[in-house]
């Protein structure tokens, strides 16, 4: 099966081809980046640590999807639309990691699944998509005496927030509730906010030093409070979900699917 991977110059991009590489039955095909990168032209075996292997990084998107059994893309939310149509032009399955599109970019996305298998998820680890599932299941199971808030803590460096991973607990615990999601979330609190409304679902975002991902779904009642939790201390849980999901894709018919469709949840 041959890989594309999209800003492979990245830390994530790197592992991601290191990975490739390293996996049997997988074929590093290629990798792009952003024009004027200081990486393109480089080998993009010796890019990985993995040691040459014949193919240069380019800023190429199209010919890279033209060529690739299955593109993963871990990059920004303003290149994720692009992507998606050239996956939908070539009939290219995609891997799509990039969190924080705007309703316009995902209705590209969904577009695009129509001519294109598309795996998407906020977090590709199979501890988080567990967690998923129990957020939705707990939900469901618990009235609103008990109250929900999401706590998420990154790396200083991530750029959206909250993360795509906490929006996606948010949604299991309101489809476990049978609510919009938008109609009760809390994402800002500053100042008199007065008293928490009755089955609003809770947001809270930190940001510092090198935290790989932490999140945790808080249900607290008067007398108890239950907390599910989930912390990443390496990036590799994404990079092997990732390319889990490629191995998926690649043989699925058009449509939009999420991690847990590739872990069978």
């Amino acid at each position: 099966m041959k890989i594309g991977i999209i800003g492979c110059a990245g830390r994530m991009g790197r592992m991601l081809a290191a990975e490739t590489l390293a996996t049997n039955g997988c074929e590093l095909a290629g990798g792009t980046e952003r024009a004027g990168s200081d990486a393109l032209g480089q080998d993009l075996g010796a890019l990985a640590g993995s040691g040459p292997i014949g193919v240069a990084v380019t800023d190429d998107a199209a010919a890279l999807f033209e060529s690739a059994d299955v593109i993963i893309d871990f990059t920004v939310a303003s290149t994720a639309r692009g992507h998606a149509e050239l996956a939908a032009r070539y009939g290219t399955a995609l891997v799509l990691g990039t969190t924080g599109l705007d309703d316009m970019t995902q209705g590209a996305v969904q577009q695009a699944s129509e001519s294109a298998a598309i795996v998407q998820a906020a977090n590709f680890s199979l501890g988080v998509n567990l967690l998923l599932g129990l957020s939705e299941q707990v939900a469901g199971i618990l009235g609103d005496d008990y109250d929900i808030e999401i706590v998420e803590m990154h790396h200083r460096h991530k750029v959206d927030a909250p993360s795509g991973t906490a929006l996606a607990l948010g949604q299991a615990a309101a489809k476990g509730r049978g609510v919009d999601l938008d109609q009760v979330a809390e994402r800002v609190r500053d100042g008199h906010t007065g008293a928490r409304t009755r089955g609003d679902i809770g947001f809270a975002t930190l940001r510092g030093g090198d935290v790989v991902g932490d999140h945790s779904v808080i249900f607290a009642a008067d007398g108890e409070r239950i907390e599910l939790v989930h912390k990443a201390t390496s990036r590799a849980v994404f990079v092997k979900g990732a390319i889990r999901a490629a191995m998926w894709s690649a043989s699925q018919p058009p449509g939009l699917y999420s991690m847990r469709d590739v872990l069978g949840l």
